[in-house]
């Protein structure tokens, strides 16, 4: 699908087909937005901007190098977008190309940044000027995203401490759960780093606006203090997950305690069993009382092994 907007008469226009470029100018258009597209949506853009698009497979390579690049012409950049699961984060591989002021974004996904900014840009059509201005409001909105996605796992990290204060749901599921928040954490501060890689390029690029500078650098100064925060976060879940493997391990602890303990006791009136236990003759026996004798052994040998456990506080 794709989705052109343009000004017409002084205001901003929104079409979903590619015949309309017959009738615009690049200088009419502020973004092409291609989600999904097919050949002849793609071709159509290319036709237009006089440039040739990257593909997917080259908007999801990882090298430096292909993150940012320009020409005579136009800007290109690559960069993931975090899309949050019920469990697991994903990244989405998102594209911007700007020539002559015009930001073209290919995606294969729907996102939310892309939606709400879409929707300003129709209500407010002067606050977005240029592609640049679209280009970096969308970094600018992702980048909020993101810190409301880091507010929600501090809350998540802030009861899972709470658990472990009150001594709830203490298990190995539990921990898979803390794991599975730390991968998150990591992919969240992954994304973030991405974002900073692209604004850093840009500000380094002869081809963008002045007068977004200090937007730009705002946005790097944001970066920075979520990065600090992801790394507090992932600290918290470390000391977290270390403090479940420490009361896991007291736990079994205590159980094979027990085990150990309920052996020793009967160690004793089982020996005496055993020996009793025994077809020769042997002292006290034939006297009729023989099990009563036993037993009472046993019963004595037990409740001094007990008292003696008491004593060195074994018990």
């Amino acid at each position: 699908m794709i989705t052109v907007f343009y000004r017409s008469d002084g205001q901003m226009q929104q079409s979903q087909t590619e015949e309309v470029f017959k009738d615009l100018k690049t200088s009419d258009v502020v973004w092409i937005d291609l989600f999904a597209p097919d050949g002849d949506e793609k071709r159509a853009a290319e036709a237009f901007l006089g440039t040739t698009i990257q593909s997917r497979a080259t908007a999801e390579e990882i090298e430096s190098s292909s993150r940012f690049s320009e020409t005579e012409d136009a800007i290109f950049a690559n960069t993931n977008f975090l899309i949050p699961g019920p469990e697991e984060y994903s990244m989405e591989a998102v594209s911007f190309i700007i020539t002559d002021n015009v930001l073209t974004t290919l995606r294969e996904c729907p996102l939310r940044s892309f939606t709400d900014l879409q929707r300003r840009l129709l209500a407010f059509p002067k606050m977005y000027p240029t592609g640049f201005m679209v280009f970096v409001s969308i970094l600018e909105q992702r980048i909020d995203l993101d810190a409301d996605m880091i507010e929600l796992m501090s809350k998540e990290i802030e009861q899972y401490n709470r658990k472990v204060s009150l001594g709830e749901d203490i298990n190995e599921e539990f921990l898979l759960d803390i794991n599975q928040l730390q991968e998150n954490t990591m992919l969240v501060r992954e994304n973030i780093v991405d974002k900073q890689r692209v604004i850093s390029s840009l500000l380094k690029s002869s081809k963008y606006p002045r007068e977004l500078q200090s937007k730009l650098n705002v946005m790097l100064k944001d970066i920075s203090s979520l990065i600090n925060h992801t790394n507090f976060g992932f600290e918290r879940l470390e000391y977290l997950q270390n403090t479940v493997i420490g009361l896991i391990n007291l736990d079994q602890n205590k159980i094979m305690k027990v085990f150990t303990l309920v052996s020793l006791l009967l160690m004793p009136p089982t020996l005496i069993a055993s020996f009793y236990g025994m077809n020769v003759a042997l002292p006290m026996t034939d006297t009729g009382w023989d099990w009563v004798i036993i037993l009472g052994m046993m019963a004595v040998s037990f409740v001094v092994i007990l008292i003696i456990f008491k004593k060195l506080k074994m018990l």
